[in-house]
């Protein structure tokens, strides 16, 4: 049983709050996965707290104990708690830097807020202080110079995170929720109740996948002078990519279900992408 066994056990949990970074930390090498793992862990805690509170006042509460958790961490503490356990394991292990945390967190807070962004250029930036730092952890975990790797780990994090963004939207939208910006809304005639009264969001969400397919391609081209375990750490591009091009081929409709990668196309395409550095 995986619980008999921590490292297993990390492992699963891992797989059952992000399957797509699961499978990516599954092509690194066997004494990294764990720390792996933790980040992944800790991502899906934070980016659930708005799903999880019924005002934001208790969201901040949330994201509030994460901070402190972060920097009782670093004073060398720590406190018991199943995400922060392996979290610090990971944080002393790897060297992992702070302010990292501290970003993805502040990012979170935006979460919270009611209102759509107010430009795609907002947009962006949530993206980037959402997704970029866990990038640049991986990276350190993999042994990489983060601080060296800005630019890559910005345009691997971006195109991701707005990728999975346009495919979240019909999540989103059941929730009340609308992540597509202000600029975007008015230049394809949407206003946030049609949104989610179900209204053809396709023109909004292809005008963002060009932004997101822009950050792909020139995270693509920064990785190929990347060493190899650099190079695993930010496979979640092949996936952005796949995932893109699917969204494409469905007329840029998120609620079409062919929209979807299967598991088995999706460890297929990662393999490839982990042989030959695509």
């Amino acid at each position: 049983m995986s619980q008999d066994n921590p490292a297993l056990h990390l492992a699963a949990r891992a797989r059952a709050a992000d399957s797509d970074r699961y499978m990516c930390a599954l092509f690194a090498v066997p004494r990294h996965r764990g720390a792996l793992f933790a980040l992944i862990l800790f991502n899906a805690e934070i980016a659930r707290v708005r799903e999880m509170v019924s005002e934001p006042m208790l969201g901040q509460i949330r994201l509030q104990w994460w901070r402190e958790a972060i920097d009782e961490i670093y004073r060398g503490k720590g406190r018991r708690h199943d995400v922060a356990d392996p979290l610090a394991e990971a944080i002393r292990s790897h060297g992992l830097t702070r302010n990292y945390f501290e970003r993805l967190i502040d990012a979170r807070e935006t979460d919270l807020e009611e209102t759509p962004p107010e430009s795609l250029a907002a947009l962006e930036h949530y993206a980037e202080e959402s997704a970029a730092p866990l990038v640049s952890l991986a990276l350190e975990v993999a042994g990489a110079e983060a601080g060296a790797l800005t630019d890559v780990a910005r345009h691997v994090g971006v195109g991701w995170a707005l990728t999975g963004l346009m495919r979240a939207l019909p999540h989103h939208a059941a929730q009340g929720r609308i992540m597509l910006p202000r600029d975007v809304l008015d230049k394809t005639h949407l206003t946030p109740q049609s949104v989610a009264d179900g209204a053809k969001v396709g023109p909004a969400v292809e005008l963002i996948s060009d932004v997101a397919r822009q950050h792909v391609q020139h995270a693509r081209t920064l990785r190929r002078a990347l060493p190899r375990a650099a190079k695993r750490a930010t496979l979640q591009t092949a996936l952005a990519g796949a995932y893109l091009r699917r969204l494409a081929a469905c007329g840029h409709d998120p609620y079409n279900p062919r929209a979807a990668l299967g598991p088995l196309y999706r460890q297929l395409l990662l393999s490839r992408a982990a042989l030959f550095g695509a």
